[in-house]
């Protein structure tokens, strides 16, 4: 059986890279792509450096990376160890999260708008999450019954069930022997826009002080994260981005067409429900840790995929630049704005303008 695949496509899903072996094992590795994972692993250093470092009380980064690695005086380990790093750790994991999940995301769908964000994944997580919040309300309409360490795992739980829910229907509506990207990203936008209204409706319903609560973390802040909510990330990144990694050869398969894809023995509907859930587990228990990061997801694979060229957004990198985004936004946030601004609001100023751009280009590309 033939398989006709588009030359350009092909060409560059063939370009593997560079052969490298070591005694009976041997790696083909994409040189373009390592650089720039190389490069981007640098600036996140750099960045997770200087986040810990500036702030009320500037610390030189000689004397920061000394700090890390347990050669400094005990008042920058103060300030560094157990004042910064917890959030600083959180920041940089959620960025890594949300990267890895709109690589996965526009991979499975094909589309560069197709990110949890704009697919209502990230609204889902959200619905579940403000639903707990609200719940925990000592005089909410819920009557507090969500309270203590169960309101702390309840959360992440939350956010997860309410984005698999919602990639489950979003999958469902949109199959019609396959998935089309263009069908799948504008009944995204409708069932966000649906869930929007469920996350407003708990708000009305909640006392004032939840609903306070609740819209401060609806904005995406950073402020006051810590090991509490750094350890639901570092558990979904576990057990999440080694299957994510192992998919990386279906998702190059995938590239070609579900027809080509089955052709070639990868078994459709299996990979794309585990890229499912990866996504959505990443982008979930981020939600869960500090709100919606609006765009993270939508414009880093993106400038990834730019970066490093090939057939679609690179794992390794977009996980990187995912991280370098966040923490840059949390240092604008807290060293570069003179007053108290969510870092979800600097990340939407970024990713709105490019979601603008995307479709102006999707838009020309349709009449052309």
């Amino acid at each position: 059986m033939s398989v006709e695949v588009e030359a350009p496509l092909a060409e560059k899903v063939t370009a593997v890279g560079t052969p490298i072996r070591v005694g009976p094992l041997s790696w083909q590795v994409p040189v373009r792509s390592a650089t720039i994972a190389v490069a981007s692993l640098g600036v996140v250093f750099l960045l997770f450096c200087l986040d810990l470092g500036l702030g009320d009380v500037d610390i030189s980064l000689g004397r920061t990376i000394r700090t890390l690695f347990g050669y400094s005086d005990p008042g920058a380990e103060l300030i560094i160890t157990d004042l910064r790093l917890p959030q600083t750790t959180v920041a940089l994991l959620v960025g890594m999260a949300l990267g890895l999940a709109g690589a996965l995301t526009q991979t499975f769908a094909r589309n560069p708008l197709a990110s949890p964000d704009i697919l209502g994944v990230t609204e889902g997580a959200s619905a579940g999450a403000v639903a707990v919040i609200v719940l925990a309300g000592s005089s909410g309409f819920g009557g507090g019954l969500v309270t203590g360490r169960l309101q702390t795992v309840g959360l992440p739980l939350a956010a997860f069930a309410g984005g698999l829910l919602t990639a489950m229907l979003l999958y469902a509506l949109a199959w019609r022997r396959g998935i089309d990207g263009q069908r799948l990203v504008l009944i995204g936008i409708g069932i966000g826009a649906a869930l929007t209204a469920v996350v407003e409706w708990l708000l009305l319903r909640a006392r004032i002080t939840d609903a306070q609560s609740a819209q401060v973390w609806l904005n995406g802040s950073l402020n006051s994260r810590g090991w509490d909510q750094a350890r639901p990330v570092v558990v979904a990144l576990v057990v999440l981005v080694p299957l994510s990694f192992w998919l990386v050869r279906h998702l190059n398969a995938l590239q070609l067409g579900d027809d080509s894809a089955r052709v070639l023995g990868v078994r459709l509907q299996t990979t794309q429900l585990l890229v499912l859930v990866c996504a959505v587990g990443l982008a979930a228990v981020s939600v869960s840790a500090v709100g919606p990061l609006e765009f993270v997801a939508l414009v880093v694979p993106q400038v990834a995929l730019r970066l490093a060229g090939g057939a679609r957004p690179p794992l390794l990198s977009s996980m990187l630049l995912g991280g370098a985004l966040v923490l840059g936004a949390d240092l604008v946030t807290r060293v570069v704005i003179p007053f108290s601004l969510p870092a979800g609001v600097v990340t939407a100023a970024i990713g709105a303008p490019y979601l603008i751009y995307l479709l102006v280009r999707a838009k020309r590309k349709v009449a052309a």
